[in-house]
């Protein structure tokens, strides 16, 4: 049995990396905040549900009970503005996009959260949150019909982001129709305008802002006090500034840690749609499949800067059909427990380390090659490790096809490819090298990769 090192992870709000100490025995709530359905999942998106699936499941692998909660944003001024644009309901463009958001995040191999909650679902638990602010002097409805939250009020403001409230005021400026005390402050509840979907309150008709959303929808799902709180680094400021401002003002202690996923950039400049270098998930599925791009992100440790280049798919590609490779053909043995040990050791080690995934491909490499020298060798060995490399690259999310339908692609026209392939057999049988030759050179310019050896000849899609 191996004994599993201690978990540590990097939490934002103490800036370095600290052991996982749970709230409750053996569970792990962990809220993220998810998608505002107005569009597409581009990168960062991706990156967001890939990064969280793999936290999830490594906790699960190592025997906790989690609660993955994911917010969807569905009411919201890009929304607004977008239905606007495109003449149809807020509720059919949200409903289509949150479709699609399932689509990619299932194309990306993620498993769903155990729970996605909804703003609109959630209006009701706002309001009481917001009365609770303005009960305890943290909060104040102005004259406009808003309710600001006021952030001099709450002394730690700036603790998650390393801002000072005096920083921030330099910067600060009220913008036209606002009616706030000071222009630190920010919109908890927003009086309706003409044409705006709106709840009644006790400010009047409006509907809420951003950050009160994931304040309230996290206590409702996983109470006053939770494990983990995650999502990209773009968030941490100000958004998850003013949740934190909101829970403990409100006097909830919220989240015990912090965790941020870096940026993604595009052959090294900030990913934007204004640089016309902006990458939806179903724009590249068409050329890469889910699993590949899942790989590409996990290649570099989720808080590194992810750089998005065509190379660097094609090397992701080039890895993931690497491990298949020492899978082909493997039959399914059980583990042999002295054997898998040492990999099983090196693996934990490295996802115990800030869930340090490039050190767990690394140790996967390093068992793929294993195996290729066990398999040219002929020993039994290589069967069961083949079997451990196929387990221990699930708990990435990882090598879940058969190795032939990934090497393969999935082929529609295997039945020609192999016809094909017999006719070259026969042609070099008859020593006609150059027909030979040139059904290689037409299998090739089909996407078609042959490998001869001593068991006959394989293909595989490029």
């Amino acid at each position: 049995m191996t004994t599993l090192p201690v978990l540590t992870l990097f939490d934002t709000l103490r800036r370095g990396k600290t052991p996982l100490e749970v709230l409750r025995p053996n569970h792990v709530g962990l809220y993220v905040c998810g998608m505002t359905v107005y569009d597409f999942c581009h990168l960062g998106h991706a990156r967001v549900m890939v990064t969280f699936d793999t936290v999830v499941r490594y906790l699960r692998e190592r025997g906790y009970e989690v609660t993955y909660v994911r917010n969807i944003t569905d009411i919201d001024d890009k929304i607004i503005r977008r239905a606007l644009e495109r003449g149809e309901s807020i509720q059919s463009l949200t409903a289509r996009f949150i479709d699609a958001m399932h689509e990619d995040e299932a194309a990306l191999l993620c498993q769903r959260p155990d729970q996605e909650p909804r703003a609109t679902e959630h209006v009701g638990a706002m309001q009481t949150l917001i009365g609770e602010l303005i009960n305890r002097g943290h909060a104040y409805a102005a004259a406009n019909g808003d309710v600001y939250y006021a952030v001099r009020s709450f002394p730690e403001y700036g603790r998650l982001s390393g801002k000072s409230i005096d920083e921030l005021t330099s910067g600060a400026r009220v913008d036209i129709g606002e009616d706030k005390r000071d222009p630190l402050d920010f919109a908890l509840w927003k009086a309706a305008k003409p044409g705006e979907p709106s709840w009644a309150s006790p400010w009047g008709e409006g509907r809420p802002g951003w950050h009160i959303e994931c304040s309230a929808m996290s206590a409702d799902a996983l109470g006053c006090a939770f494990d983990i709180h995650g999502g990209g680094a773009d968030l941490q400021f100000p958004h998850h500034e003013n949740e934190i401002a909101q829970s403990q003002g409100a006097g909830c202690a919220f989240a015990h840690y912090w965790m941020h996923n870096g940026f993604v950039r595009i052959n090294d400049e900030k990913m934007s749609k204004s640089l016309n270098n902006f990458f939806t998930v179903r724009e590249l599925l068409p050329r890469y499949s889910g699993e590949v791009l899942r790989f590409f992100i996990l290649s570099s440790h989720y808080r590194s800067p992810l750089n998005y280049a065509e190379e660097a798919l094609e090397q992701a590609k080039a890895g993931l059909t690497r491990l298949y490779t020492a899978l082909r053909g493997m039959p399914a043995r059980k583990i042999v427990a002295e054997l898998g040990s040492e990999w099983r050791e090196r693996f934990h080690a490295a996802m115990s380390d800030d869930f340090h995934t490039p050190a767990a491909l690394a140790v996967l490499f390093d068992l793929a090659r294993e195996i290729n020298r066990l398999r040219d060798e002929g020993s039994e060995v290589a069967a069961p490790l083949a079997t451990l490399l196929r387990e221990l690259a699930g708990v990435l999310g990882l090598l879940g096809q058969e190795a032939e339908d990934f090497l393969r692609g999935n082929a529609t026209d295997a039945r020609w490819i192999e016809e094909r392939i017999a006719a070259r057999a026969a042609a070099r049988q008859a020593r006609d090298f150059a027909g030979a030759d040139e059904i290689r050179q037409e299998l090739t310019a089909a996407g078609v990769i042959l490998e001869d050896g001593p068991g006959g000849t394989t293909w595989r899609r490029e």
